[in-house]
């Protein structure tokens, strides 16, 4: 009866067409700017190597790893990695992926205090998302209400973190435009793709934020029902 609550389709099912959606379209971008390369011919690894030395972090690392889309920036060891589609590619999708993670590595040498929260709320919130659930549903069938608030305050933990790595997300790919603005590496009709992309991006941490968020209405209700 739990899984079959109609407070799933009002808070959780809208969330995740919204999350299947913005997945379908920033992989659309990607595969359309692929297909696109720059005219300076300059591949990914290149222009990040350049921003990063621009920027006063020619010591941070650039590293190739497997994988589709699974570039990040690591603070913990100052390394950038580029996923395999990305790194040699001198596309301006490839370009754009390269210089979002620039422009974290940049917030992270600067203090950019959203992604300093961020960073420390990630090992409580990885274990608060895994447990957050299990003990709802326990405290559900136990009838305890104890476990099913501590299940609602693990979801609250996970819902503040996806809000904190909105601003993140959103001012990295607003550096990443202006550093390619700034440098020439790409030409003002190359950077409208790039923007075009990254906002798509960007539209996936919005589309996990709203699941997490309605799956956390939705936990909430059904707790006030047990009062």
């Amino acid at each position: 009866m739990f899984y079959y609550d109609m407070t799933y389709f009002v808070f959780v099912f809208p969330a995740l067409i919204f999350a299947i959606w913005a997945q379908a379209r920033v992989r659309s971008a990607y595969e359309t700017y692929s297909r696109l390369y720059s005219g300076s011919g300059r591949r990914a690894y290149e222009v990040a190597a350049l921003l990063l030395r621009e920027a006063g972090l020619g010591d941070v690392r650039i590293e190739r790893i497997p994988g589709s889309l699974t570039d990040h920036y690591d603070p913990r060891s100052r390394t950038l990695r580029l996923s395999e589609g990305v790194y040699d590619s001198s596309s301006v999708a490839a370009i754009g992926i390269a210089a979002h993670e620039v422009g974290h590595a940049v917030q992270h040498a600067v203090g950019y205090a959203p992604l300093a929260i961020r960073n420390g709320l990630v090992p409580v919130a990885q274990f608060t998302s895994q447990a957050a659930f299990p003990l709802f549903i326990i405290g559900l069938f136990l009838n305890s209400g104890f476990l099913m608030d501590i299940g609602l305050l693990f979801f609250l933990g996970a819902v503040i973190f996806h809000l904190i790595t909105l601003p993140v997300e959103y001012n990295a790919s607003r550096r990443a435009l202006n550093m390619l603005e700034a440098s020439g590496y790409l030409t003002g009709s190359e950077l409208v793709p790039v923007g075009n992309m990254l906002n798509a991006a960007a539209l996936t941490y919005v589309a996990a934020t709203a699941v997490a968020l309605g799956q956390f209405l939705r936990l909430l209700m059904i707790r006030g029902r047990r009062d």
